[in-house]
C-alpha cells in the first residue's frame, strides 16, 4: 500500500494537492483537495487491464468549472431543499438559490467548491486520505460552525472505504454524499446503459415536477424501478413510466434501502466482467442516470454524453426535513464502501 501526493495548482493562493493511493492487486484511486473529489479509480477487468472507471477532468482548472459535480463531496445537504427554505426549531433560514427556486447541494458554494486540507496515512490494513474542512456558521445560509471530515481508505482487498463525520456547535442541517459518476467499462469506452443494477429495494421516492419528493412512497414492483433481482439501466431509460419522463429520460430517485445495518447494491459492466459491490449504513440511495451529461463536456479520457456514468449516492432519504437535522455537539457519521471485483 502506497500513497503519492503532489500539487496540482493554486485556488486562491492556496496550494490544491492530489492523493493517489494504490494496492498490489493493481487498484489506484486519486483524491483532490478541490472538493475533496475522487478524480480516478482505476482497477483491472476480467482480462487484467487495468482502467478508470470514474469520470473525471484532468486539469485543477475544469474541475473549478465543473458543471456536474463529477466525484465531489456534495453538503452541506445533498440533494434539493425546497424553496430554498430550512427551517429548525420554527427558525426560518434563507438559503441560496441554484435549481430554479431550490437549493442544490448545499448551493452554488457548497463543499464541491471549497479547497479541503488533505493528509495521508498507511498502516499494514490500509492507506487512506483523511480530509477535514470547516464550514463556518453562515455559509451558505446554514447555522453553526460545522467540522467536516471525510476518509478515503483503500485496502488490499479492492475496497474504497468513505467514512464521513461532521459536528457543529449550533442546531443543524447535514447530509453528505459522494457525486461520483460510475463506469465500469474502462476509459469511458461506452456508455453505462448496458451496467446491470441490483439492489433490495422496494420502494422509490415520487418525485414532482421539480424533483422534490411529493412524500409518496411508490412500491418497485412490476415497474422500471424493480432492482431486485437486477435490471439493465437502458431498461429503464427506454421506458415511458411518468417519473422516468418526469426527470428528462432516465433516473433521478432516491431509492430507500432495506433493513437495519449494512445494505448492499451491486454494479456489473457485463463485457468488461467488472463488479462493483456497494455497502452502506445509509437508509437510502439516489440512483442517477446522468441524465444531465450532454455532450459539451469534455472530460479526461472523451466528450460526455448523455447516461456516460451513474451516481449510487448514498445518504438519508430527502423529503423528511427532520431527519437532516443535526443537533449541536452531536456527531453527524455516515459509512459507505465500494467492493470492486471482476
Amino acid at each position: 500500500m502506497k500513497v503519492e501526493e503532489k500539487a496540482i495548482g493554486t485556488v486562491g493562493g492556496k496550494t490544491v494537492k492530489s492523493f493517489t493511493v494504490s494496492n498490489s492487486k493493481g487498484m489506484e484511486a486519486t483524491f483532490l483537495e478541490w472538493g475533496c473529489a475522487i478524480q480516478e479509480i482505476r482497477v483491472p477487468d476480467q482480462f487484467g487491464t487495468i482502467e478508470n472507471v470514474v469520470l473525471g477532468y484532468e486539469t485543477l482548472e475544469e474541475y473549478i468549472n465543473d458543471p456536474a459535480f463529477l466525484g465531489v463531496i456534495v453538503g452541506r445537504v445533498a440533494g434539493r431543499i425546497q424553496h430554498a427554505e430550512l427551517l429548525i426549531d420554527g427558525e426560518s433560514f434563507k438559503l441560496p438559490e441554484n435549481d430554479g427556486g431550490n437549493t442544490l447541494h448545499g448551493g452554488p458554494e457548497g463543499f464541491h467548491r471549497k479547497v479541503w486540507e488533505g493528509r495521508a496515512e498507511v498502516d499494514d490494513s490500509e492507506a487512506r486520505v483523511i480530509f477535514t474542512y470547516t464550514s463556518e456558521d453562515g455559509e451558505q445560509g446554514f447555522p453553526g460552525r460545522l467540522e467536516a471530515e471525510v476518509i478515503y481508505a483503500v485496502n488490499e482487498n479492492s475496497e474504497l472505504a468513505i467514512r464521513y463525520r461532521a459536528v457543529s456547535d449550533k442546531k443543524t442541517a447535514v447530509n453528505l454524499t459522494n457525486h461520483s459518476y460510475f463506469n465500469l467499462s474502462g476509459g469511458l469506452k461506452r456508455n453505462a446503459l448496458d451496467h446491470v443494477l441490483t439492489m433490495k429495494s422496494e420502494q422509490f421516492a415520487e418525485l414532482d415536477s421539480s424533483l422534490i419528493p411529493t412524500g409518496n412512497a411508490l412500491n418497485v414492483e412490476d415497474s422500471v424501478f424493480d432492482f431486485r433481482t437486477g435490471r439493465t439501466i437502458a431498461e429503464g431509460i427506454s421506458s415511458t413510466h411518468p417519473q422516468i419522463e418526469m426527470v428528462g429520460g432516465g433516473y433521478d430517485h432516491p431509492f430507500l434501502l432495506n433493513g437495519a445495518g449494512l445494505s448492499k447494491m451491486k454494479l456489473e459492466d457485463p463485457e468488461s466482467g467488472r463488479i462493483m459491490e456497494v455497502e452502506t449504513d445509509r437508509p437510502a440511495v439516489i440512483f442517477f442516470s446522468g441524465n444531465n451529461l450532454d455532450g459539451g463536456i469534455q472530460l479526461k479520457e472523451r466528450k460526455s454524453e448523455r447516461h456516460l456514468g451513474i451516481c449510487l449516492e448514498t445518504q438519508i432519504a430527502p423529503g423528511n426535513p427532520e431527519a437532516i437535522l443535526l443537533d449541536a455537539g452531536e456527531a453527524f457519521e455516515a459509512n459507505t464502501t465500494f467492493r470492486f471485483k471482476n
